[in-house]
């Protein structure tokens, strides 16, 4: 892409799972990029049968096809940051740590990674084998510039139990920085706990809103990715993306029977 074919936005690349109900997955994705004046770029790893009340089926996508969908994209529309949802299986865990590697051996600035360690849904029903939690771990997180795992899949991925020890464990992963979410917390507040492996450390209280939603841990992912593509710096795009989600989840949307759907285009109807 020649200087007098910039884009118009920075295009950020998510890659991740189909959620037909729109509340989590790919169209979480595109939907917190747009709402951050960015383009989203989009590769499916896996299609899901769910709705809002939970994950009836999932269907892993061969990861040559995926492979080839993102480097397709890669030649024509170099994205500016890479998000990672749903993965749907070690070999596409592997296959995606393959195509960082791409990413930063390309003539070009270093590509920001925010990697959403989707192991369950918003139901709690797990997407994520031994075998996946294995390859994200070994393979995925040394690669990534930041984690966002809430606190349960913190611990499944590190075997301890604090937030703080979680974070050390993943930090000598080789994670850069680990953003530890508290929605799952029995608190009054939301807090959620950025580490940093120059031991920068954050912390920030969220008020604890009643209901149960469908694809926050999305929203908040591909919020910081869109950031990050505008140039902020991390702690200023993992704050300003917080805000961002929680004001989508206190306008949640009713579009089906169980959880909520996250209000994540709230900016452009207010406008209308």
């Amino acid at each position: 892409m020649t200087d007098t074919q910039r884009p118009d936005r920075p295009l950020v690349l998510c890659v991740g799972g189909h959620d037909p109900s729109g509340g989590a997955g790919i169209l979480a994705d595109a939907e917190a990029v747009q709402a951050a004046r960015a383009f989203p770029l989009t590769v499916i790893t896996a299609l899901t049968e769910q709705d809002t009340c939970g994950l009836a089926q999932i269907h892993p996508q061969p990861p040559e096809q995926i492979e080839a969908h993102c480097r397709r994209l890669l030649s024509d529309s170099p994205p500016s940051a890479l998000k990672i949802g749903l993965i749907g299986g070690a070999d596409i865990a592997r296959m995606l740590a393959r195509f960082i590697d791409t990413l930063a051996t390309a003539e070009r600035a270093r590509v920001p990674v925010v990697l959403d360690t989707v192991l369950a849904t918003g139901a709690g029903q797990s997407v994520a084998d031994a075998a996946l939690r294995e390859a994200v771990r070994d393979a995925l997180i040394p690669r990534c510039t930041l984690v966002t795992p809430n606190l349960p899949e913190a611990r499944a991925l590190t075997g301890a139990d604090a937030p703080e020890d979680c974070a050390e464990r993943l930090l000598a992963a080789g994670a850069p920085w680990v953003l530890i979410t508290g929605t799952h917390d029995a608190t009054e507040a939301v807090t959620n706990r950025l580490f940093g492996s120059n031991g920068e450390r954050h912390a920030w209280d969220w008020p604890r809103l009643p209901g149960e939603y469908h694809g926050s841990g999305c929203t908040l992912a591909s919020a910081i990715a869109a950031r990050l593509a505008h140039g902020m710096t991390l702690v200023q795009a993992v704050e300003s993306a917080q805000a961002y989600t929680w004001t989508a989840l206190e306008r949640a949307l009713c579009t089906g029977r169980c959880q909520l759907t996250p209000n994540r285009l709230y900016s452009q109807a207010s406008a209308d």
